[in-house]
């Protein structure tokens, strides 16, 4: 069924679920999970999963109710600009398409500095030198080619896309069931030890990087307009998938923590998978970075999905350039703004690997200020529009929506100068690029009216 926007209904249950938890389990579990436990200790670690994992909850729960109630493409866009207007719209939804993009350009990188871990050949033709890290023409190829075959993929349709999701989000789970296994035959409690690192400030250092992990329950509201389910089962299996994530991320970390040792930690490039070969040997290693390549693919084709369908509303609502809302005329997908994505995760591995702290952190406070504003709508709307119909209506919804403004502004705090765990220069660097960006686009569409 063709939507009132041009796009058609055809996803289902197991194709949303698998965009929204393939999102969250992209390759950071694979590549930091060391740096997460030497940063805060193995339950110092799990207890800042909770922690912002928990918050995220709170805002899935009121995307939850915002999206059965506006169900319609653009997801944060449709709530902020019912409830805040133009302004407050643009800043939300340009924040979380920050995210997105941020998240692809992660991809792109990641999937060239897995490929360091098997002993390929890969980097010829130096180019330059990002934070002492020597970029290769034939290693930053890798990322880019990869993100066209997925801008390509995602043209063709969205239901191609789901599916190519679903079988990929499967193997990820078999290969997290290979490691949790391996860690409950192998594992010991006493590699557990330090249980925290740096107390409080070194939990707090990697709570300020789960945000940016937990983006992508929020890609099934973008595409509300394209499921074919009843409203008020998009918010049950928005908030499911966070859920999910959070019993995810746990196991991941104790699976690490119990098969690897303090000196493996430091020294690994990739921890999840030498500790996986501690029970398995070599087939348990490749299996677990196989894994981390397919959660880099359903991660990277969630948010193209995602970032081109807010992208696609901010350009039908005059705030971005019209060209960025033309739809494909087989295949009904906002191709223009596929590609544009498509572009600048293109250009994200010529940047290097050591950028990808840099995106990680930068990416998650631009997380935060979408959830912090999706929070403000979910309250201005509660107020406004008390007969709203809500297919999954919030209990003690005003309390919840006051908590989540408050957990997000609190969240947003550690990002600031002065926090122990504040954004470095180069990070504000890009915050500020994509601001300015985001003005010249405004601009754009400005002189089109």
């Amino acid at each position: 069924m063709i939507t009132n926007s041009g796009l058609v209904r055809v996803l289902k249950r197991k194709d949303v679920l698998a965009l929204a938890f393939g999102a969250m389990v992209g390759w950071g579990w694979v590549i930091l999970s060391s740096s997460w436990i030497l940063k805060a200790g193995s339950m110092g670690a799990m207890l800042a999963f909770v922690i912002a994992g928990l918050v995220m909850l709170l805002v899935a729960l009121l995307y939850a109710e915002l999206a059965s109630a506006m169900p319609r493409v653009g997801g944060e866009h449709v709530y902020s600009l019912r409830a805040l207007g133009r302004a407050g719209s643009f800043v939300c939804t340009w924040s979380i398409v920050f995210v997105y993009v941020s998240i692809c350009c992660f991809e792109a990188v990641a999937l060239a500095s897995v490929l360091d871990y098997f002993p390929l050949d890969l980097k010829h033709v130096h180019l330059w030198t990002v934070a002492g890290y020597d970029v290769y023409l034939s290693w930053a190829l890798i990322g880019s080619v990869a993100g066209l075959i997925l801008t390509v993929i995602n043209i063709i349709g969205v239901k191609f896309s789901a599916v190519v999701q679903t079988v990929v989000t499967a193997f990820i789970l078999v290969s997290g069931a290979v490691l949790i296994s391996g860690a409950g035959i192998e594992g010991s409690f006493d590699r557990l030890d330090p249980l925290f690192v740096a107390g409080a400030a070194g939990t707090l250092s990697v709570v300020t990087m789960v945000p940016f992990f937990f983006v992508g329950f929020d890609v099934i509201p973008q595409v509300a307009e394209e499921v074919d389910l009843p409203f008020r089962q998009i918010g049950s299996l928005t908030v499911f998938s966070v859920c999910l994530a959070i019993v995810w991320y746990c196991l991941i970390i104790a699976g690490v923590a119990l098969l690897a040792d303090s000196a493996l930690l430091r020294d690994s490039k990739l921890a999840t998978a030498d500790a996986s070969a501690l029970a398995w040997g070599k087939p348990g290693a490749t299996i677990i970075v196989l894994g981390g390549i397919a959660g880099i693919l359903t991660s990277w084709n969630a948010f193209i999905i995602g970032g081109s369908r807010a992208i696609f509303a901010m350009a039908e609502s005059r705030m971005l350039p019209s060209f960025l809302s033309r739809l494909h005329g087989r295949f009904r997908t906002p191709y223009s703004a596929i590609i544009l994505i498509g572009i600048l995760g293109f250009i994200a591995p010529l940047f290097g690997r050591n950028a990808l702290v840099w995106i990680v952190n930068a990416g998650s406070f631009g997380a935060v200020i979408a959830y912090l504003l999706v929070s403000i709508s979910f309250l201005k709307l509660r107020y406004s529009e008390p007969d709203m119909s809500r297919p999954y209506r919030l209990s003690h919804g005003v309390p919840l929506g006051w908590v989540g403004v408050v957990c997000c502004i609190a969240l947003g705090a550690v990002y600031l100068p002065g926090s122990p765990s504040a954004l470095a220069p180069v990070e504000w660097m890009f915050v500020l690029a994509w601001i300015l960006l985001g003005l010249c686009f405004l601009a754009w569409s400005a002189l089109e009216e």
